[in-house]
């Protein structure tokens, strides 16, 4: 896809949390032969008209770096938090984008076709988010208006405090959000692997054999292969 000449769209990466488990930083661990955050990259950078990745310190914005195009711009959450609303504003700040797709960089099996269409549906709305039947909301993978999240989100913070800001929160705060069902989002993304994060090197392990199997040819004796759910 070829980039606009204005900055319409920009993708968020989140890096927070920790690799604890992990015995490097999980950003840069090989999966199938490419760092996990290089997967996260590698799906959405076609679709949009740059990239942020947000980190907790410099330190990790380099090492990214050296994993990444040049193109790829690093931004830092200074509150050293790990309540992710802080990496949002750090990173809604960062964005240029009048939509931002906000991704976790632990999330390697984003469905490309699931971005493109949650992009398509928040055009002329505040956000486009996924819910489920119990009205439970899933904030990454989503598409939001940068400024009015930006707004809304400091504010939040003035009121409530860093440490207790909740994403998900903010969301229900929003007014013009589209929400789409999960019997929408399973037409393209059947498995709902675009939802699936890598907390632990057990969850490494089983990305890791479901790249592995999904590459081998299909054959009648071939294992079924193991479901994320």
């Amino acid at each position: 896809m070829k980039k606009r000449l204005t900055i319409d769209i920009s993708a968020v990466i989140l890096t927070g949390g920790t690799s604890k488990g992990f015995p490097d930083d999980k950003g840069t661990m090989l999966l199938d032969n490419k760092v996990l955050i290089r997967h996260v990259f590698d799906i959405v950078n076609a679709l949009v008209d740059e990239v942020i990745i947000v980190t907790n310190t410099q330190e990790r914005a380099d090492r990214y770096a050296k994993f990444l195009p040049k193109t790829v711009k690093f931004t830092i959450d200074n509150q050293q938090t790990t309540n992710v609303v802080g990496e949002v504003i750090a990173g809604f700040e960062a964005a240029q984008g009048k939509y931002a797709l906000l991704l976790s960089y632990d999330a390697p099996f984003v469905n490309k076709n699931l971005a493109q269409f949650l992009i398509d549906l928040a055009m002329g709305k505040t956000a486009a988010v996924s819910r489920t039947p119990d009205n439970e909301i899933e904030p990454l993978c989503a598409v939001y208006q940068t400024k009015t999240v930006l707004e809304i989100a400091k504010q939040t913070v003035i009121d409530e405090g860093v440490m207790t800001a909740d994403l998900w929160a903010i969301v229900e705060k929003l007014r013009g959000v589209r929400y789409i069902s999960m019997s929408v989002i399973k037409q393209i993304d059947p498995e709902l692997h675009s939802f699936f994060s890598i907390n632990t090197p057990l969850e490494f392990k089983r990305a890791t054999l479901w790249l592995q199997r999904k590459q081998k040819p299909p054959g009648k004796h071939q294992k079924k292969q193991l479901p994320f759910y």
